[in-house]
């Protein structure tokens, strides 16, 4: 065979041998497509009544938009409180494992997790926007999931219901003194100063306020705003309706993830599951700036009582708020730097908000 020849013939060799490669490739690659995906299946435990609007929705909604964005890969099946575990153990489900997914608010655990108060709501402290930047970009996150790790939990931010009112109330408050033996559903930090004024507070789920304000187990709640309290007729259980909601001027509600559970997906679907509880804290926010200002007018129409707390009330409020969160922050180096950082930008936003909104709503 001369060199002409043998060169040719080594030609067709390797052209036949990428041939066959190529056709090896082609069949890996249909089988691969035939081959159907992994759907993973999750459970998410709330701590809203079923399908309770703006809370118990938003819940529904952000499982949704995780089945959407992951075609189908990762479906996420909604319980509401007491359908699978009662509203105030979420947080102990998901760190379990008993479920992948929680949805709450953080100060619902603070038996168990008290510096998750931190990231629900501060008395007098930032508002919606400036709790969502502080998460963001200053430094919050990463004190949240420091403060969830050691229960296997990691928390992001799904919601938020905004600015809340101050509650509902049988009995008239015109001075310090009407605050002694008063009997008050709120959770969290506001509870505690409440305390320290001399009322008596209870944590009480969602589906037990009405109940409890219209029999006088209770004489007052706090609950969210006109859209959620509308919904659950607190209008029709309590006389006064109170403002400013000093202690949550704004309230995060998060998703919870098991972390073992979260580990295990794929990068991809991991990236989902933060974006979609990303995008879920926007949709919360349009959602309750929206519908509150609609149940505004309509509990007006249902000539509700709206009074304002006495300025006496809010000074000593405001300082007992102080000294329940500086006592909170004591605890521990967590807790502190974890109130040195809210803190912080909260003196740096107040500067930016004073010469801003706080004209702005002043003034139109």
């Amino acid at each position: 065979m001369n060199r002409r020849n043998l060169f040719g013939t080594a030609l067709a060799l390797i052209a036949a041998i990428g041939l066959v490669g190529c056709k090896e490739d082609k069949a890996a690659s249909e089988q691969a497509a035939a081959k159907p995906a992994e759907i993973i299946h999750w459970k998410m435990v709330t701590s809203w009544p079923k399908n309770f609007p703006g809370l118990g929705t938003a819940a529904e909604r952000l499982a949704e938009r995780i089945n959407a964005m992951s075609a189908g890969r990762l479906t996420v099946k909604v319980y509401a409180a007491g359908e699978l575990v009662p509203a105030l153990e979420v947080f102990d489900a998901v760190s379990r494992g008993t479920a992948e997914m929680g949805h709450g608010t953080p100060y619902y655990w603070k038996g168990k997790v008290p510096a998750a108060q931190f990231f629900s709501s501060v008395p007098f402290g930032l508002s919606t926007l400036e709790m969502n930047a502080w998460l963001s970009h200053g430094g919050g996150q990463a004190l949240w999931d420091e403060t969830y790790a050691p229960f296997g939990v990691k928390p992001l931010s799904a919601g938020n219901t905004t600015m809340q009112m101050g509650g509902w109330f049988n009995k008239e408050i015109n001075s310090l003194d009407d605050i002694k033996g008063l009997k008050i559903r709120m959770p969290g930090l506001g509870g505690e100063v409440w305390s320290k004024l001399g009322a008596i507070t209870v944590n009480l789920p969602g589906g037990e306020i009405f109940t409890s304000l219209q029999t006088g187990a209770i004489d007052a709640t706090d609950w969210v705003g006109p859209y959620n309290d509308l919904a659950f007729g607190l209008h029709k259980a309590a006389k006064y309706y109170y403002f400013p909601g000093w202690q949550e001027p704004q309230a995060v509600v998060e998703s919870m993830v098991n972390q073992k559970a979260f580990d295990a997906l794929p990068a991809d679907l991991q990236a989902i599951v933060v974006e979609a509880a990303r995008a879920a804290t926007l949709d919360m926010m349009d959602d309750y700036v929206f519908n509150n200002a609609k149940a505004l007018q309509s509990l007006k129409s249902e000539g509700v009582q709206f009074k304002r707390l006495p300025d006496e009330v809010l000074k000593a409020m405001r300082e007992q708020s102080d000294v329940v969160l500086e006592g909170l922050a004591a605890e521990n180096d967590l807790n502190g730097r974890i109130w040195a950082s809210q803190k912080a930008f909260l003196e740096e936003a107040s500067a930016m908000q004073s010469l801003t909104e706080k004209e702005l709503y002043n003034w139109r």
